[in-house]
């Protein structure tokens, strides 16, 4: 996309084992965040269909335009050149995170309906860490997470947290980052913690219900 500042459109296989994780339906709708070009924007808009919607955010404007007209024969898909780490993001089913950050946004969480799924390369800037997929219960503060594959992306436009950043590295180092089951937001940290964010901490337990 553009070979002055290393931005290329990824490994596709990789990208197609992240999107059939997601399990996206006809009908459904989508958030991207990072849509570059619009290369995998036009596979989410096939896999939701005509009837279901993507919401594409780039950040950079001559890529959002470009992915505008690469896009213009897919009326269901909008490309916003705007961060996708916002307040009042649209209520999705699905969240597509295409660029690495040291945790969650809030304002992913928020937008995702119950049952919506979010997956985003969980990572300091410039290592490896994890495509991370977190499900969203109809209600609670566990929700079943887990690590797809390794992962390695050009950092979000955003906030990044530079111990959270260095700790992550060290305990994907260790290689253990398939043990994980749920993703937290209570405060109730105990020895099934595999790294613990700011307000919110992965487990290797699996929740209750699944």
């Amino acid at each position: 996309m553009d070979a002055s500042r290393g931005i290329n459109i990824g490994e596709p296989s990789s990208h197609a084992r992240w999107l059939d994780a997601l399990e996206l339906g006809e009908g459904e709708s989508i958030l991207q965040v990072g849509a570059g070009s619009g290369y995998y924007t036009a596979i989410l808009g096939h896999l939701v269909g005509v009837k279901g919607k993507v919401y594409a955010y780039e950040i950079d404007q001559e890529l959002a335009e470009r992915a505008r007209g690469n896009l213009k024969e897919l009326p269901w898909v909008e490309v916003r050149a705007l961060t996708g780490i916002a307040d009042n993001l649209p209520n999705v089913d699905a969240i597509y995170v295409n660029a690495g950050i040291t945790q969650p946004s809030w304002s992913w969480l928020d937008a995702l309906r119950p049952g919506g799924r979010l997956i985003f390369p969980l990572h300091a800037p410039d290592a490896v860490g994890g495509m991370l997929l977190i499900k969203k219960p109809p209600h609670g503060f566990i929700w079943p997470a887990k690590f797809v594959s390794h992962a390695a992306f050009i950092s979000c436009t955003g906030p990044q947290e530079e111990d959270a950043g260095r700790r992550l590295t060290a305990v994907f180092a260790r290689g253990s980052f398939d043990a994980v089951r749920s993703f937290r937001i209570d405060d109730s940290v105990d020895d099934t913690c595999w790294f613990r964010g700011d307000e919110w901490w992965l487990s290797t337990a699996v929740p209750e219900d699944g």
